[in-house]
């Protein structure tokens, strides 16, 4: 068998939008290659010829790969034809397609880039949720507890994170707070609606091993205080006394996937 030897390979990946549709194509395309890698460069928000010639010498330079998705027709005009003078591989994804559907639908497009962003509304919700989630992740600015639509609680490894992104992506707007024995559980806690507090809980035997291999996957032993018995019962209690403080609702996690969860959390939203 012969080996070909490995090289850095880079895209550019050019659009007049935000350029999240062409990312998000080498990605997959870049996943049947795993474990090599692809390097992403991403050129946004594109509106002149300049900025095109920018990116084309970039991509001459390094033999890498560009691929477009312009819509503005001089735009994609100027970099098929400038690809082509300097022999740069540039990769069409959107103009093809959009071709062939001008010629099914008898119709010309709108030739305006961002539009399935534009046209969605709940697209520039989710991203603010995301963001809200990010900002409140395990209680780093505890403000958010009172401005947050859902309130994730529970001990360390109980999918809070995971959770907020998953809610996040139907737009509400979620903060999250670890309860740690040692530390005195933030007052916005008591302060906020407990209708709009989740308790989480796990069974102490589920939370054990996934503490432990937690434990292994950074690179230490699983006998570390993190995952012994004794540990997990004293935040477990804790954890209950808060939530019955709080006289929220709460969720046993143990042996649920993240969406099952967040499922369970949405129906009770809905009441």
């Amino acid at each position: 068998m012969v080996h070909v030897p490995q090289r850095n390979v880079t895209v550019h990946v050019v659009s007049d939008s935000a350029g999240d549709t062409g990312e998000l194509a080498v990605r997959a395309a870049a996943a049947q290659f795993h474990p090599l890698s692809v390097n992403i460069r991403r050129a946004a928000f594109i509106q002149s010829r300049e900025s095109i010639d920018s990116v084309l010498a970039a991509a001459q330079a390094d033999k890498s790969i560009v691929l477009y998705t312009l819509v503005i027709p001089f735009l994609r005009d100027h970099m098929v034809e400038q690809a082509g003078r300097m022999k740069v591989t540039a990769i069409d994804l959107l103009g093809p397609l959009i071709d062939h559907l001008e010629r099914a639908l008898g119709h010309e497009s709108r030739h305006e880039p961002g539009l399935n962003h534009v046209l969605d509304a709940d697209y520039f919700r989710k991203v603010e949720a995301v963001e809200f989630a990010v900002r409140y992740d395990d209680a780093r600015d505890v403000s958010g507890i009172l401005k947050a639509d859902v309130v994730l609680v529970g001990v360390s490894r109980t999918s809070k994170t995971p959770l907020s992104m998953v809610l996040a992506h139907k737009m509400f707007k979620v903060a999250n707070v670890p309860l740690i024995p040692e530390l005195v559980p933030p007052k916005e806690l008591y302060l906020a609606s407990p209708k709009k507090v989740i308790g989480l809980t796990i069974n102490p035997d589920s939370l054990n091993a996934i503490r432990k291999e937690r434990l292994k996957a950074i690179g230490l032993p699983d006998s570390a205080p993190y995952a012994t018995s004794e540990r997990i019962m004293k935040e477990l209690d804790h954890a209950r006394q808060v939530m019955d403080k709080i006289g929220c609702i709460v969720i046993d996690v143990s042996n649920k996937a993240v969406e099952e969860t967040a499922s369970l959390i949405l129906e009770h939203f809905q009441r």
